[in-house]
């Protein structure tokens, strides 16, 4: 054999064996693209059409036969490379050695392991690194790349796939799990996917702050919307008529509820510009002509079903009771807004805001505000199975009794402080995070 026949030779053999670490770069991209890729997204684009999408969609959901695959073309290219480098770059590595000085009992050994340790390098960069950081930067475009020849493949090696997939799902049974992919989204990862949308510049802060408040909507109680029934107006029908013109001047509210003697005996709602209307029109005064019916709602009935029951209901305004019959709170579209959006400032009074961060990085809470707007806020972890609603009654559910001004309780890393009462009910919070060592900041 001359020297150019065998130039050509290495030649051949140098491009067969980047060939193969080429084919592992390859399943390697194929498989973490996708598992990485996200199913709703290949739905999207299989209904759209998008080349590829469908293939890739039906890995995608039968993950079992696809990794099968994967595996069974990594393990072979990798026994394949591994020794057709060392028979055929070998020899001449030992030779450069020993013409280098190296004895020849040594040289041999030491090329094939140099040989190795090269296309091992070589395999790990090009063939796993590269392709699994580009599969990373757009799994289910890549997925749509890559899904047909994969597909192909598996049909090709469809015994030993069947054998692969049989027996992984054998000693699954054996464990008592089961191969089945869920394809669960937690609220978790679904906020972390909204901050990484807004610090990528996708979203806004406005829109990240609404979509957290339509999540926070979806997890409430009613009694998590509603006015309390000790901050409802209201029109006692028994009261006298001046008592209830002037009820009616003064009131910022657009609808009252109206009882008989009590908000227990509520019989409907006033609009209150019809009853204003008919008094300067010099009409008769006759406030039950003007009641309409409002739903009455439980106080444990979710808050999007409360949003459906404002959408059908005559005004939209549900009153809302305990399992005893109480009447506990209303309810109105604008207190979900309100669950969303955050809190508005009233028409006819400065309406505090209900978290005030401080320079030393406290907060000054509200009472009145959501427990899980607070958790938002500060980063406090509250329970999802609880019975309160608000900050007043996560304070309380800690202290287990009516507290005094200046009480404090220590919950995970931050000291809550009540520092004001309106009377019995807990007004003003301050809420600090506590030093290393559980010491609390000096004030």
């Amino acid at each position: 054999m001359d020297a150019h026949t065998s130039a050509n030779n290495d030649v051949l053999e140098l491009l067969i064996v980047l060939s193969l670490i080429l084919l592992n770069g390859v399943f390697a991209l194929s498989e973490l693209a996708v598992v990485s890729a996200r199913v709703p997204r290949l739905r999207t684009l299989a209904t759209a059409s998008h080349p590829g999408a469908a293939s890739a969609l039906a890995l995608a959901t039968n993950p079992g036969r696809f990794l099968s695959t994967v595996q069974i073309g990594i393990t072979l290219i990798g026994i394949i490379s591994g020794a057709y480098s060392g028979e055929a770059f070998g020899q001449d590595a030992g030779d450069v050695l020993r013409s280098l000085g190296v004895p020849s009992g040594a040289a041999g050994p030491l090329g094939y392991g140099a040989v190795i340790v090269i296309v091992t390098y070589l395999s790990v960069i090009i063939g796993e690194l590269v392709p699994k950081n580009l599969a990373l930067r757009n799994p289910e475009r890549i997925a749509c790349m890559v899904a047909p020849f994969m597909t192909m493949v598996a049909k090709i090696g469809k015994p030993a796939v069947w054998l692969l997939d049989a027996s992984t799902r054998l000693v699954f049974r054996l464990m008592g799990q089961t191969t089945e992919n869920e394809n669960r989204v937690t609220d978790e990862e679904i906020r972390a996917l909204i901050l990484e949308a807004e610090s990528a510049g996708v979203l806004e802060v406005g829109e990240r702050e609404l979509i957290s408040g339509v999540m926070r909507l979806a997890d409430r109680a009613v009694v998590g919307l509603m006015t309390p029934r000790t901050d409802v107006d209201w029109i006692d029908i028994a009261a006298p008529e001046a008592e209830i013109r002037q009820r009616l001047i003064t009131t910022p509210h657009s609808r009252l509820p109206v009882g008989d003697g009590s908000t227990d005996a509520l019989i409907g709602v006033v609009q209150t510009r019809e009853l204003l209307a008919a008094i300067l029109a010099g009409k008769t005064f006759e406030v039950k002509s003007h009641i309409r019916k409002a739903p009455i709602v439980p106080e444990t009935m979710d808050a999007l079903d409360v949003l459906s029951v404002l959408r059908d209901a005559e005004v939209p305004m549900a009153l809302i009771h305990d399992e005893y019959g109480h009447f506990e709170g209303l309810v109105t579209p604008a207190d979900v807004l309100e669950a969303i959006a955050g809190v508005f400032r009233s028409d006819t009074a400065e309406e505090e805001p209900h978290a005030v961060e401080r320079a030393d990085g406290s907060w000054l809470l509200s009472g009145a505000m959501p427990v899980d707007e607070m958790a938002d806020k500060i980063g406090v972890p509250v329970p999802e199975q609880r019975n309160y609603a608000t900050v007043a009654g996560f304070v309380l559910a800690h202290l287990q009794h009516l507290p005094q001004v200046g009480e404090q309780v220590d919950v995970g890393a931050w000291t809550f402080e009540v520092v004001d009462l309106d009377g019995r009910r807990i007004d003003k919070v301050l809420a600090s995070r506590r030093l290393k060592g559980g010491r609390r900041p000096r004030g």
